[in-house]
């Protein structure tokens, strides 16, 4: 990174230490650092821009190597406006710019963008952990309407009466204090920040930026007075944010924004630190309003996501396709039936969503790889991956040999494993958390003589799901083990019976088809409570009456459990 130091003056008086990297002829982003940071909290992130853009970073007056007035009304919002503007018309005097803030800066570039000073200035705005104080004022204000989540965020805020008194503030920040509680705070939300060195701060930072909050926060959300704002603005939320809740950051500006992107992202309040890459791309997308503007939310839970389903062509996985797609969704379909998933296809097409289909053998390992290197480069990173793809396998353990237990495995087990593997991973380096369902069954915890090899594979998905839910959880993905009971749908039909001859395995599907078809209890179901689950974020979904029975059994009786299955002796004969 080639970095040009240079100095503006602004309209006071007070010089601002000014960064500029990248080639000049570039767009330019201009990024404002927050508190008590100065401008070498975004080194990571003009690493990542610098080749695509103009990148310019300052600090802001009382920080870093810029001017530090002593007396609080040198900090007054206006006057940061001010310090803006000069920034502005030194570095980029004809071009309109994209701003880039976090924290404190992004509160003080708010103002700037009903300004008429800069009209025609602003190409874009990207504000991170900084809701404009006029529209948190506002939002306030109206607690009745959002009563739990204001007051969870007056809870985040209470600092901020703290650094309203006189001189205590100052003390706890020169002990190092404010740095411990930082770091312990990226602890407590699993947050990358604790393992990451932090970034150059100084005595000078930590204590003059205490001006910021008395010189501005008190009156603005006391006496908001918000404007509608025509500048594209996109807000990246922090789900892990220990300042700003999502609540705020999301929809404080919604009223008064004409062009309003909201993305969520893994990380804690300094997210700028933790993962510049995510920040850097989020913002690139924006300023060239290219994968940003094409996630304008449709209406429902899930407008505009992207939702990839394992066996979509038929039963569970259809019915899961046409939910999300009610949702909003738009979905690809993998399926080793190419007609029956192109007719899944058009349906969904037919409820408005984008939607596509892809071949899939989720048994083949090499298959996995390029289908999951396919849809990233033609649809992107999926935000809900539902590992749906299974079969049904009836017999004996000593009847099921080895060549079944491979075929089972390979779809009930390593499909799952490899979807999970592969999409998590593309997940994790996006840095926006998402979504995983594995579609295990009540099998899972229910010992059975007759279908032993599928409930071995079934408990195996509910294992590796529930540990996966700890791991992925700090990257805010979360996972869903799905156990439904009996349903019906082609998987009753489609069920292998080993280890007996012709006859008696066509009995015993005609007999499995007839009982699901007496259930009565459809797929559709099913994909509600899996849409439900993973709106809600819950592990674990245990779905139809027998399915919790069974597993109330596993945990409170399971001498009862396998007694009963013993009962099923009779059916598979005894082992000789």
């Amino acid at each position: 990174m080639t970095t040009v130091p240079c100095r503006v003056r602004s309209s006071d008086g007070v010089t601002l230490a000014v960064a500029e990297s990248g080639s000049p002829d570039a767009p330019t982003v201009v990024a404002i650092h927050g508190y008590p940071d100065n401008r070498h909290v975004w080194d990571g992130v003009v690493d990542q821009l610098a080749d695509r853009f103009h990148v310019v970073t300052y600090d802001v007056r009382g920080c870093g190597d810029s001017d530090k007035p002593g007396a609080r009304g040198a900090y007054r919002m206006t006057l940061l406006t001010d310090d803006l503007l000069a920034v502005l018309d030194a570095v980029s005097p004809r071009e309109p710019v994209h701003l880039l803030a976090h924290d404190w800066g992004s509160i003080q570039a708010w103002p700037a963008l009903s300004d008429p000073r800069f009209a025609g200035r602003i190409a874009s705005y990207t504000s991170i952990s900084g809701p404009s104080l006029d529209h948190a004022g506002a939002w306030l204000r109206a607690a009745h309407r959002h009563p739990v989540a204001s007051l969870r965020q007056l809870a985040h805020s209470g600092y901020i009466g703290l650094f309203q008194l006189p001189g205590l503030p100052e003390t706890i920040v020169r002990s190092g204090a404010l740095d411990r509680a930082i770091a312990l705070s990226a602890r407590s939300t699993h947050s990358r920040l604790a393992a990451r060195p932090a970034s150059v701060r100084t005595d000078a930072d930590r204590v003059n930026g205490l001006s910021l909050y008395r010189a501005n926060m008190l009156p603005r959300l006391a006496s908001p007075k918000p404007v509608r704002v025509d500048v594209p603005v996109q807000v990246i939320v922090a789900d892990k944010d220990a300042f700003v809740t999502p609540a705020l950051a999301a929809q404080a500006p919604a009223p008064w924004v004409d062009d309003l992107t909201v993305r969520t992202v893994s990380g804690g309040h300094w997210v700028v630190s933790e993962r510049p890459d995510v920040i850097a791309r989020l913002t690139a997308e924006f300023a060239e309003r290219g994968a940003a503007a094409q996630i304008r939310a449709r209406a429902g839970r899930f407008g505009g996501k992207l939702v990839v389903i394992t066996g979509g062509a038929r039963g569970i996985g259809r019915a899961t396709a046409l939910r999300f797609a009610h949702e909003g969704a738009n979905v690809v379909v993998a399926d080793i039936d190419d007609v029956a998933a192109k007719q899944v296809i058009d349906e969904l097409h037919g409820l408005g969503v984008d939607a596509w289909s892809e071949h899939l053998d989720v048994s083949d390992a090499a298959q996995w790889e390029a289908f999951t290197a396919t849809v990233r480069k033609q649809h992107g990173v999926p935000d809900v991956v539902v590992n749906n793809a299974g079969i049904g396998m009836g017999g004996a353990f000593l009847g099921t040999s080895a060549d079944d237990w491979d075929k089972i495995l390979g779809v009930n087990v390593w499909s799952v494993i490899h979807g999970c593997r592969l999409f998590a991973a593309q997940q994790v380096e996006r840095g926006q958390g998402g979504h995983i369902v594995n579609i295990a069954s009540a099998a899972a915890f229910a010992p059975s003589l007759v279908y032993p090899a599928y409930a071995t594979t079934k408990a195996a998905v509910l294992m590796l799901t529930e540990c996966l839910t700890p791991e992925l959880a700090p990257e805010g993905i979360g996972v869903t083990a799905v156990c439904p009971g009996f349903i019906n749908t082609d998987i009753s039909r489609s069920t292998i019976h080993v280890g007996v001859d012709e006859q008696t395995a066509r009995q015993r599907t005609e007999h499995q088809v007839a009982s699901y078809q007496r259930r009565g209890y459809g797929p559709e179901k099913v994909a509600e409570q899996i849409v439900a689950a993973v709106a809600a974020g819950r592990p674990l979904a245990v779905i139809t009456p027998e399915a919790k029975l069974f597993r109330a059994l596993d945990r409170f009786a399971p001498r009862l459990q396998r007694r009963i299955a013993a009962l099923d002796l009779n059916k598979i004969g005894r082992p000789r």
